[in-house]
């Protein structure tokens, strides 16, 4: 018996009580990711802050109407939000929240980026034009809204024929998340940068607009000359060979993963115009 009446027994469980409750909930944050509901999320904390703050204040008005928009805000967070939920919910279902993937994340790192490079030159070399935009920390549900929903696994195969000229979605972009394609036929943000060089075109342009305004990373592949480049934070690195490319996934699809050593993805890109 420890002193203050809890035990060991007491105390862990305790403790396995509060690690299941942060963990369910940082799941269902991953889960939220990249969609409206994260908006949504930020708006009830808001929300619950100024409540609290009004009682300990006494601030009788704004409790009353802060406690009003938490009682109807629940029936209207479900209307609004039925297909984050029922995502959510059919997941649960799979018991998908709970596994673990037995893959390491070098193993799903390696899968991503082939699938990548294998699709983008294959499309150089047959002139095929492309705008791959990844998401990372910065969620991009509102872009993806623009286009056609996907929601299909990554492969190089999805991928080149989503870029085949003269079908229904190859003009746009394509965002991905993780290891999954989640639309096609995007719209993306134009750049109004003046540096960059008049003989690119709209798929750059749309390339440095996204990176300018998230921390995405996009892959272009020229139609006119089968060139790849890339941009990431404003800048847009041109003619990446290969290996330049295959360095560059590697290095800012992953945080914890350092450059290889002796190699630059910068080596034979041209960066800017």
């Amino acid at each position: 018996m420890l002193d203050g009446g809890f035990d060991f027994l007491d105390l862990l469980r305790i403790g396995v009580d509060i690690a299941l409750v942060w963990y369910v909930l940082y799941k269902l944050i991953m889960l939220i990711r990249g969609t409206k509901a994260i908006q949504l999320l930020k708006g009830i904390i808001v929300v619950l802050a100024v409540w609290l703050l009004s009682i300990v204040f006494n601030l009788q008005t704004i409790q009353w109407i802060t406690s009003r928009a938490i009682t109807w805000g629940i029936l209207i967070t479900v209307i609004l939000f039925q297909p984050e939920l029922r995502r959510a919910l059919e997941t649960l279902g799979r018991g998908n929240i709970f596994s673990r993937n037995t893959k390491s994340e070098e193993e799903i790192l390696e899968q991503r980026v082939e699938a990548i490079v294998h699709a983008a030159n294959y499309m150089a070399k047959r002139r095929i034009g492309a705008l791959i935009t990844i998401e990372r920390e910065t969620g991009l549900g509102d872009y993806a809204e623009t286009g056609i929903q996907i929601n299909g696994s990554l492969t190089h195969q999805l991928l080149t024929n989503i870029f085949t000229p003269n079908t229904p979605l190859h003009d746009g972009a394509v965002i991905m998340r993780g290891d999954e394609i989640i639309a096609a036929a995007c719209y993306l943000p134009l750049s109004e940068s003046p540096f960059i060089s008049k003989e690119l075109g709209t798929r750059h342009r749309a390339a440095m607009g996204i990176s300018e305004v998230t921390d995405a990373i996009t892959i272009v592949v020229s139609e006119e000359t089968g060139n790849i480049s890339c941009t990431k934070n404003g800048e847009l690195h041109r003619d990446l060979e290969t290996e330049n490319l295959r360095d560059f996934l590697r290095v800012n699809l992953s945080l914890s993963l350092k450059a290889p050593e002796g190699k630059s993805w910068m080596r034979r890109g041209r960066k800017n115009g």
